[in-house]
């Protein structure tokens, strides 16, 4: 055994542990920014559902104190697409409403108004829950 131990490989050594080098440890998951690339970005790339053919609409009160909403799900559409034709229904319903998840929702009791929209837009349109 060296007398003197000039780096960390050396202790590692001494203790009968193989040391870590630099090119077996490439995907370092805490690399904040690299001179190659610059700022290194997780992607995080959203998979849309597919779509079985049919808009589901629903009218839902639960948490929400009592307020009625309709959502809209099973479109199949991407969270541009989405929030495009929510703004159509919003408009054509004359109400408020957003894009949450993959659903729309839209305030107050329009279900008849959404249904004739969706079906001018191309969906099969289903009506579920109560």
């Amino acid at each position: 055994m060296k007398n003197s131990l000039s780096s960390l490989g050396d202790l590692a050594a001494a203790f009968g542990i193989e040391p870590v080098s630099q090119e077996n440890n490439t995907s370092d998951s805490s690399l904040v920014y690299s001179t190659d690339g610059g700022r290194i970005k997780k992607t995080n790339k959203k998979v849309i559902s597919q779509s079985d053919g049919f808009a589901r609409v629903r009218r839902e009160t639960k948490g929400r104190k009592g307020k009625g909403v309709i959502t809209i799900s099973g479109l199949g559409l991407s969270i541009s697409e989405l929030k495009k034709l929510a703004s159509q229904l919003k408009k054509s319903c004359g109400a408020g409403g957003s894009v949450v998840g993959e659903t729309i929702e839209i305030q107050g009791d329009k279900r008849e108004a959404i249904k004739t929209a969706l079906e001018k837009q191309g969906f099969k349109v289903k009506f579920t829950g109560g």
